[in-house]
């Protein structure tokens, strides 16, 4: 008996024993956290876009992402920056008043109001109609009052929006809620109408270039068998044309007097008074 005890093998038996909150471990709580974290990001995401403007969230984009130029205005701020950055010198955002001082290019450089860049508006190096665009820059500087010196009014600048393209200097006269330039579905000029037309005439006697004038009309809100948009945007173009000459332009210097009823809207709307316009058009040499 003694004999079969000492024989028997000797069992060990290890049991394992596992902490940490189960079968389940630690991992829940790391994947408890990105899910917090993510919520909060997408609560503080949509919290910005509610409490934010559109100039705003620009300028938010520019900081995750300065050295791409989202938008020709960076910064939403209105502060003493004016929007800018610290780094906006270093990382050449673009701020819509010039460009960065440092290592700028041509297209960087402000264009302004009247669309004339400072290198356009030199001395006429390297491009053939720079001093003719300095020159109608000058002229809308004086319509606008931007040189510092305006020949018009603040009532008659309210009517006045002036534009330099290809073709030239474009004086656009228009109407505004309740202060026509015509008399209602006429050609006949208003007072308004009259002095506007002697201000824009004596800015262009500064110059020689030719003159063009384009009469626009806002549609009709009834369909007509006859539609008149055509014959008064016609006959408003030739009023404006005489009136030019009663001032100081000659005949000689009008190109040409255009109708185009009311195919060129300035607004959605097409009933809109603000369609109802002149553009009195100081052409550049061969247009």
């Amino acid at each position: 008996m003694t004999t079969a005890r000492a024989n028997a093998p000797i069992i060990i038996k290890r049991k394992k024993i596992v902490g940490g909150g189960g079968h389940h471990g630690g991992a829940w709580k790391v994947a408890y956290a990105d899910f917090v974290t993510a919520m909060m990001a997408f609560f503080m995401l949509m919290w910005l876009l509610n409490a934010t403007t559109e100039t705003q969230r620009k300028g938010l984009a520019d900081y995750f992402s300065p050295t791409i130029s989202v938008s020709r205005v960076s910064g939403g701020g209105e502060g003493s920056f004016g929007g800018d950055s610290v780094q906006s010198e270093m990382t050449m955002i673009k701020n819509g008043s010039g460009a960065a001082q440092d290592k700028h290019t041509e297209e960087d450089k402000a264009a302004g109001q009247s669309g004339v860049s400072a290198t356009n508006a030199g001395d006429g190096q390297g491009d053939p109609g720079a001093d003719e665009t300095a020159m109608m820059a000058a002229l809308a500087d004086r319509l606008s009052g931007r040189a510092g010196e305006s020949m018009v009014s603040e009532d008659l600048a309210r009517h006045i929006v002036t534009r330099i393209t290809d073709v030239g200097l474009i004086v656009e006269l228009f109407d505004l809620p309740g202060v026509a330039l015509f008399a209602e579905g006429t050609a006949t000029p208003l007072p308004l109408m009259t002095e506007l037309v002697a201000v824009v005439g004596d800015v262009f006697m500064l110059t020689d270039n030719r003159i063009a004038i384009n009469g626009h009309v806002r549609s009709e809100p009834l369909v007509r068998r006859d539609n008149p948009v055509w014959d008064r945007s016609s006959d408003r173009a030739r009023a404006a044309h005489d009136l030019l000459q009663a001032g100081p332009v000659p005949d000689a210097r009008v190109h040409r007097v255009t109708g185009l009823a009311d195919r060129e809207r300035v607004t959605a709307n097409p009933m809109a008074v603000r369609n109802n316009r002149i553009e009195l058009i100081l052409l550049r040499e061969g247009k």
